[in-house]
């Protein structure tokens, strides 16, 4: 299982891999390892004097009132959202940046005939070809989906479907089995549906209802734009069709539990279990030759089979149509990514405008051969200092979280020990992989913007599939190095933090250190505490799926969960619509447990020495203050509410609020009982 700092900049898919850096840096050598002095240099730091955006605070507000407001407010009055942005902030803006850059790259790689990367990028550049070529390349494709005449034939064709990327009835990968963690093993789990939760079909209320209308028109458009007939009609079946499967899905809480979703089983099993659709073809059509397999969601995956073997096949020729439209509509014409951006990115998410085509242009190819394009952008933009001191600052985040286990008042001795064994089993990896992707064997055309899509999605279909029965790579990345993002691999025991993401305001070597350890300290602290949160508790120091854990240990983290639960459940970002305290419970936990680590640490590297007044401020001011910053955002509404239904992340200002819980804020700040961010001692969160 993967977890990351931040989910939903781009739409990507990450499959089970994760992988490596350009050191992979062992926990042991840490744990017990003195601090090492992270100090600023001599260089004017980016953001301010001493590496915050003071001109982004709202002196208005009390700190104890509103911590998000005080550090931020006048940031998030005058900040707009660009028309291209669903949310813009800390994240979007250095993601403008990763793109600019990765843009100069790429347009000098066009120069080079040889560049497959270039070529790539030419052909998404070429708008007038696209256009002029209409829905011809697809067209065979949807010709082959049209002529299906039985049901017999609908598993090899969803086969085919998967192959070229277009999701079904069923998600499926290959990925480290959670219980032997040296293994692959193929996995399947719900799917079926196009909208993003079962909720958006189930739940009653204005919101859903305006959006189920939209999405009912956008089906309707495209079976229009593809040549069918009777269009509403369908559209209504296609939409009762998928309603019937949401209502079978399990909620994001459940699918979201790692002892629930190990479901291991065999072929021969889930087609006794689940009759109604042709598993045996359909592995075999994307190229599964093993017995064994994990189901992650067993009853939806009975209830979506039996559903399907009922439906009628004309219905379940039109879902192919839609997702396969849908799938591709961004290679196609200019009519056709604007229908799919139409639902997907004005309905869902309130987005304005599509991005302008030289940024799909720019994700097109970070999407298809990220890796080749992070060679050349770790050279030019990833200096080996920023890596060296970003070293030193993990390894100073890691003995401060061997001194919190072993400081724990709630764990047991023998959990303890175990539990400092798996920190020193730990690898990091920072900036970029050691070993580099190979993708000699992806052809890519300057003038076949469709075909190089096809077969960018074949290349990664059998990339993944070619896994089974092999080594685990444990020197695969899960991110590009130009991704503002970082993440937490349960099964490989490791942490991951890409280039792009250390740099101001996360990290500026010239900054004052308390910056540094509120920004990117924290999300150090954050993804090393996921190894250790509701899910990442139950994987041992291997990465096995293990009750490693006493009954007394269990017992008391679930009852200092249950109080954040309670704690997220408050709040309400938007009239009507809370946060989800379960579902969003892990990522709650890394913030908390994150930014506590965060601070030992930056306290430890001190030495026993004050830290200087800056402006006025505190060190220890400075370094929530570094923490609110990373989290400035805006999101338009819709964007929000989608947030709140699929995102376990909390919304930004509740992901700053998490300051409330830690003691030293309180010290720092002296918010006042009866302000709303204001616990007394007692019933403060402490976890980790």
């Amino acid at each position: 299982m993967i977890r990351n700092i931040f989910v939903g900049l781009i739409s990507t898919t990450v499959l089970a891999g994760c992988a490596p850096t350009a050191s992979q840096t062992a926990v042991g050598e840490s744990v017990s390892a003195p601090i090492v002095a992270v100090a600023a240099t001599a260089k004017k730091p980016q953001l301010g004097t001493y590496g915050f955006d003071e001109t982004g605070m709202d002196g208005a507000v009390a700190p104890g009132q509103d911590f998000y407001g005080y550090a931020n407010g006048t940031w998030a009055k005058n900040t707009p959202i660009p028309a291209d942005r669903s949310n813009y902030g800390m994240f979007t803006q250095l993601d403008d940046l990763s793109k600019r850059r990765t843009r100069e790259i790429l347009d000098s790689s066009t120069n080079d005939p040889t560049s497959k990367i270039g070529r790539a990028f030419s052909s998404y550049l070429d708008e007038a070809t696209a256009n002029a070529k209409g829905l011809a390349p697809i067209q065979p494709w949807l010709d082959e989906i049209k002529a299906l005449k039985s049901k017999s034939e609908f598993a090899a064709l969803s086969a085919k479907a998967d192959r070229m990327g277009v999701s079904g009835g069923f998600g499926g990968y290959v990925g480290q089995d959670d219980k032997n963690p040296d293994a692959y093993i193929f996995q399947i789990f719900q799917g079926g549906i196009a909208m993003p939760d079962r909720d958006y079909y189930l739940v009653d209320n204005p919101r859903y209802a305006k959006i189920r209308a939209a999405y009912l028109v956008h089906i309707e458009n495209v079976l229009t734009q593809t040549g069918e007939a009777n269009g509403k009609a369908r559209a209504l079946a296609l939409f009762a069709h998928e309603k019937q499967i949401a209502a079978a899905h399990w909620n994001k809480v459940d699918s979201a539990n790692s002892t629930k979703t190990y479901n291991k089983t065999t072929l021969s099993e889930l087609q006794k279990t689940a009759p109604g659709f042709d598993f045996a073809t359909f592995f075999k059509g994307v190229g599964v030759n093993t017995s064994d397999l994990i189901v992650a969601q067993p009853s939806a995956v009975k209830a979506i089979a039996a559903i399907t073997a009922k439906a009628d096949i004309a219905t379940l020729k039109d879902a192919l149509i839609v997702r396969s439209f849908d799938a591709y509509s961004n290679v196609l014409t200019d009519a056709a990514a604007n229908e799919t951006f139409a639902f997907f990115g004005t309905a869902l998410s309130g987005t304005p405008e599509r991005e302008p085509r030289w940024k799909r242009a720019v994700q097109f190819v970070e999407g298809s051969m990220g890796e080749e394009v992070g060679k050349v952008y770790v050279a030019k933009h990833f200096p080996a200092e920023t890596k060296a001191s970003v070293d030193k600052l993990v390894k100073n985040v890691l003995s401060a979280m061997g001194r919190r286990i072993d400081n724990l008042s709630w764990m047991q001795p023998v959990t303890k020990a175990k539990a400092q064994q798996k920190l020193a089993n730990f690898t990091t990896k920072i900036g970029f992989p050691d070993k580099w992707k190979d993708y000699s064997a992806l052809e890519m055309k300057g003038d076949d913007l469709f075909g190089n899509a096809v077969r960018v999605n074949a290349f990664n279909h059998e990339d993944n599939i070619s896994r089974l029965g092999q080594p685990i790579r444990r020197w695969e990345w899960g991110m590009t190095p130009m991704t503002i993002n970082a993440y937490a691999n349960f099964g490989m025991n490791e942490i991951v933090f890409p280039a792009a993401i250390l740099q101001p305001p996360f990290f500026d070597p010239s900054a004052d250190p308390a910056m540094n350890y509120g920004g990117i300290g924290a999300v150090i602290g954050h993804e090393i505490s996921h190894h250790f949160d509701d899910q990442g508790s139950k994987y041992d120091e291997t990465g096995k799926l293990s009750d490693w854990w006493t009954p007394q240990d269990v017992k008391a983290f679930e009852e200092a969960s249950k109080k954040l639960v309670a704690q997220y459940d408050l709040y309400e970002p938007l009239p009507g619509q809370k946060i989800n305290g379960q579902f969003t419970l892990g990522e709650n936990i890394g913030d908390l447990a994150g930014l506590s680590v965060a601070f030992d640490a930056y306290k430890q590297s001190l030495d026993g020495k004050e830290a200087p007044i800056i402006n006025g401020t505190t060190g220890d001011q400075r370094f929530f203050l570094g923490w609110a910053q990373i989290w400035r955002r805006n999101y338009r509404e819709a964007n929000l509410a989608q947030r709140l239904t699929t995102d376990p992340h909390s919304p930004s200002i509740q992901r700053v609020w998490v300051v409330r819980n830690l003691d030293a804020w309180y010290a720092a700040y002296k918010p006042q009982p009866g302000q709303m961010l204001y616990l007394k001692a007692e019933d403060r969160v402490r976890i980790w």
